[in-house]
């Protein structure tokens, strides 16, 4: 029996000039932390709190840390709304993968000025803060809509599997495409697995971090909810080629505790994972305005 236990949960706080820990009137999300060497990197959608009718849906921003808890903030945001019509009316969900060239890819999630569709972008470039190239990855065909959340994977075929989500039928479900490299080109294939209707992921789904260790199937951390979205994460594993599900478990690893404000979200929503050694370190957020991260071990 598979268990993915959560034994420690600890703040995720930000640093920047003129504000709190928290960004003082502004809201956290989707925050994708990673290292290089000894430091901690984040990006992170920030939005403002309230949300106005012009103001973007997000904006990007990126900072370092030396304990993966307290985040310096730089002075700038690394990817900011526009001139491309595709992310005119917001940038969210980012997710970095090094390319083969050693250039930065940063995907994310571009809104349109209208804020009414979402696309998965990507951009490119050779530091955090010279991401030059941008383009479209994946645009929702007739019928879908809102495309983003990325999460990539290699398979043990050698191919990769970029793992996004989308709606159809007011509800967000997990869809995959498979290329030769990370950025592409994609082919879209079947979704990977869908809602269990007697669950607590009974009607929405969406992509979570990815962790692979060797000698143990790929598990994806991914977020569920039932039809009044109540969100809460899960685990879900998957053979080495990504071709079949090997296990998913039944409870959620992390739920949302009491909201201290009745009008608050009922959400917890995984971003990001860091592997070190037995210990997975899940980066996600509360009520889409607070982080956290949690230690999760596997016990089999």
């Amino acid at each position: 029996m598979v268990a993915y236990v959560v034994e420690q949960l600890q703040e995720v706080t930000l640093d920047i000039a003129g504000a709190d820990g928290r960004l003082a009137h502004y809201d956290l999300m989707s925050p994708f932390v990673w290292t290089e060497g000894e430091t901690y990197r984040l990006l992170v959608r920030v939005v403002p709190n309230p949300l106005g009718p012009t103001d973007p849906t997000g904006i990007i921003w990126g900072g370092d840390s030396d304990d993966g808890r307290y985040f310096r903030m730089r002075d700038a945001p690394a990817i900011v709304p526009g001139p491309n019509p595709d992310d005119a009316g917001g940038c969210e969900d980012p997710t970095v993968v090094r390319g083969e060239d050693g250039a930065y890819l940063v995907f994310y999630t571009g809104v349109d000025a209208a804020r009414s569709q979402g696309a998965l972008l990507v951009a490119k470039g050779p530091k955090l803060t010279e991401l030059h190239e941008q383009r479209v990855l994946l645009r929702a065909p007739e019928g879908e809509g809102n495309i983003k959340e990325a999460s990539l994977a290699l398979g043990s075929d050698g191919r990769f599997r970029l793992f996004y989500e989308y709606a159809r039928n007011d509800a967000s479900r997990i869809g995959m495409a498979v290329g030769p490299t990370a950025e592409g080109p994609w082919t879209v294939v079947d979704d990977p697995f869908s809602i269990r209707e007697d669950g607590w992921d009974n009607w929405h789904l969406s992509t979570g971090p990815i962790v692979q260790q060797e000698g143990r199937d790929p598990v994806m951390f991914y977020n569920g909810a039932t039809v009044d979205a109540r969100w809460r994460i899960g685990w879900i594993s998957f053979a080495p080629d990504f071709s079949r599900v090997t296990g998913r478990g039944l409870e959620p690893v992390i739920m949302p505790p009491p909201a201290k404000s009745r009008d608050a979200t009922d959400i917890a929503f995984a971003a990001s994972c860091l592997v070190m050694g037995e210990d997975i370190w899940l980066y996600y957020s509360l009520e889409d305005k607070i982080l956290r991260r949690a230690l999760v071990r596997l016990y089999a």
